[in-house]
């Protein structure tokens, strides 16, 4: 078998860009494949279609490490953030056609599942009003709807320090947050890389009482001995790990001992494999896995299968049940959240078991939103057009 042609979709929301990709080969076999790359859509698209020249036409679908391995070091200059989105969004869609082609879905190539429910957590509910309060009922209809764990970023706009008020404003909506949703749910208070070590420890220290299941990037992610300076006196757990890009940085990371739980993106780190194998690194050091996950149904599916499979897996993110609820319709194939317990049942194959509707992806055409996560109202994740 080999690769004929990478077909290129891209789409947007108000806030985000998704693109997904068809890999097509000469026995008639499609995969499919997905990232969002924040803000780098457009170079993502110029990335793969000079990439597919280069690398990816007349591969073997099945020769996965030979085709990752010559896509990251054969353009010499180390892959950055568009490389590795554009390998792993290719990588992905290679394991779709290996499992359509072997009528098994992706976990049972990986190894195979190791736990029939996929715990997950809700993001993007919180697009109102930055005040206690209105935290308060958006976190009542997360637990409604049968989550039993849900991410906010309770700072706005902070940035290396917070004057007392705003940080006392941003503790009183943890608090509010923790007594809608009560002591059995877990809160994950997200940083977004906003802090200087010492306010991040500060900050931390505030949240205690509250009892997060952790805090995320407590501070920027290009300096790993600034996060091992917070993560020594930080008392409730770190995770971090999205903008890592491969498993070159995650080593350092794990070295360190710089956090407690790890969050690689399989769509930005050069895909499964190198998903498997940051998990494997990882667990040997007895740090947990908590894949990072905002894109739509393919990207999901993709990291389900994955986490079917992990020994350290925690917990998925999920963000379409609250925010830009019909990008669940551009596929099918993708399980909901199951209310009763919070948790995803195993993807079905073949493949990933997706099925793009592409009527859907085109009626939303790509518009290279540029989402800034320190304006005003961020949260709301809104843009005018």
């Amino acid at each position: 078998m080999r690769i004929t042609d990478v077909e290129t979709l891209a789409m947007s929301t108000p806030w985000r860009d998704l693109t997904f990709v068809k890999v097509h080969t000469d026995e008639g076999l499609t995969g499919l494949g997905e990232c969002r790359l924040p803000n780098r859509t457009a170079d993502l698209l110029a990335y793969l279609g000079s990439a597919k020249q280069r690398h990816i036409i007349g591969s073997d679908p099945y020769n996965i490490e030979d085709l990752v391995a010559r896509m990251f070091r054969d353009d010499f200059v180390r892959a950055g953030v568009v490389a590795s989105c554009g390998i792993g969004t290719v990588e992905m869609a290679c394991w779709d056609i290996i499992g359509k082609a072997a009528g098994l879905p992706v976990y049972k190539l990986l190894g195979g599942a190791m736990r029939p429910r996929l715990k997950a957590y809700a993001n993007g509910w919180y697009t109102v009003e930055r005040q206690p309060a209105e935290f308060h009922a958006a976190a009542r209809k997360v637990v409604e709807r049968g989550y039993r764990g849900l991410k906010l970023d309770p700072f706005g706009a902070g940035w290396y320090e917070m004057e007392w008020a705003e940080r006392r404003l941003a503790i009183e909506i943890v608090a509010a947050v923790r007594d809608e949703v009560g002591e059995d749910v877990e809160i994950y208070v997200e940083m977004h890389g906003r802090f200087s070590p010492k306010q991040a420890i500060q900050i931390s220290a505030d949240l205690e009482p509250f009892r997060p299941g952790w805090v995320e990037e407590p501070v920027p992610p290009d300096n790993l001995a600034a996060l091992k300076k917070a993560s020594d006196m930080i008392r409730v757990p770190v995770a971090t790990g999205e903008r890592l890009e491969n498993k070159w940085h995650f080593r350092e990371l794990l070295d360190l001992q710089a956090a407690d739980i790890i969050q690689p993106d399989i769509t930005n780190s050069c895909g499964l494999l190198e998903g498997k194998k940051i998990a494997a690194m990882a667990e040997v050091r007895y740090m947990l896995v908590a894949p990072h996950n905002v894109g739509g149904p393919v990207s999901t599916a993709a990291a389900l299968h994955l986490d079917a499979t992990l020994p350290n897996f925690k917990v998925q993110e999920y963000f379409n049940d609250f925010v830009d609820s019909w990008v669940k319709d551009v596929a099918t194939g993708l399980p909901e959240v199951d209310p009763t317990d919070g948790c995803f049942a195993l993807p079905n194959g073949p493949g990933l078991g997706i099925t793009l509707n592409e009527d859907l992806i085109r009626e939303h055409p790509f518009q290279e939103r540029f989402f800034n996560l320190w304006d005003e109202d961020w949260h709301r994740r809104q843009q005018a057009d």
